[in-house]
């Protein structure tokens, strides 16, 4: 490899899972780019040394994903959209100045306009499960597209009081038990919990009060359906996965790092598909 490669990586514990150095290495590849990306496992205690010196471990940038999220945004110049959510996906040195920006909320609303294209002008509201830093970005996203009411559901009632007091008004906190009254006519649900990941426990949630021409996004991409997506399938509804949002996360990173803004393919998505049904 020579001196003039330009690599990224992605920096999680663990990281191994990471399908982004075959999503990267596509693009790369598809460019004819002289780059690389790794994964590179690091504990939370190494982690502030190692970004810090990004430059000298031979990074241009980098994919930051769990748990560094939060110490991502507290070492970096962070851009207005990663300090309102409060976490940092993506990392880029710019003339020595280590900067962040947030690029889940481009990967999630990416996603629901690939799904069911003008979705924002028929919803008025929202019903999001989740509270944590997922749930942060879908809730900004949801926001910034100006959904008016965004329902945010979650067991620890106290922590979607909190997405309230960061997000404003627009932002409804409500307990678990209030979804089905939350669902009845609803034309959005957004799961951001790991609900439905592999290794995880499944969904109980029963979707046939909502709207016929409802729209449901599951973030979880481990597996590629989660129960939640097939049983909006079965009613007929448009279904959003989180495939499709880990993709379009990836351009703003990319065009980043190696100066090309790629595009997003059905063969790129084929291609990570085959590789999650293998796992």
């Amino acid at each position: 490899m020579s001196s003039n490669t330009r690599a990224a990586c992605v920096i999680g514990w663990p990281a191994k899972q990471s399908r982004s150095p075959k999503l990267h290495g596509y693009w790369i590849k598809r460019h004819k780019i002289e780059g690389d990306y790794r994964i590179e496992e690091i504990t939370p205690e190494a982690f502030p040394a190692f970004v810090k010196n990004l430059t000298e471990n031979g990074y241009v940038g980098a994919n930051i994903t769990m748990p560094h999220k939060d110490a991502a945004l507290a070492l970096s110049d962070p851009d207005d959209r990663a300090r309102t959510i409060g976490a940092a996906n993506t990392l880029w040195v710019d003339n020595g100045r280590l900067r962040s920006t947030n690029t889940d909320v481009t990967g999630f609303l990416g996603s629901l306009d690939v799904a069911a294209p003008g979705w924002d002008e028929r919803c008025q509201g929202a019903v999001v499960l989740g509270a944590g830093g997922a749930a942060r970005a879908v809730v900004y996203g949801l926001i910034e597209r100006g959904i008016k009411t965004v329902n945010v559901v979650n067991r620890t009632f106290e922590k979607a009081v909190m997405l309230r007091d960061r997000f404003g008004p627009n932002v409804q906190p409500a307990h678990w038990h209030d979804i089905p009254s939350l669902l009845d006519g609803g034309r959005l649900l957004i799961n951001a919990t790991p609900l439905g990941m592999k290794g995880h426990p499944d969904h109980a949630i029963d979707l046939s009060r909502m709207a016929d021409d409802a729209l449901v996004s599951d973030i979880v991409y481990v597996p590629l359906k989660t129960s939640l997506q097939a049983a909006a399938e079965r009613r007929g509804l448009k279904t959003a996965n989180g495939l499709d949002m880990l993709l379009h996360q990836a351009v703003r990173g990319f065009q980043l790092w190696f100066g090309i803004k790629p595009e997003v393919t059905r063969e790129l998505f084929d291609l990570l598909a085959a590789d999650i049904v293998k796992t």
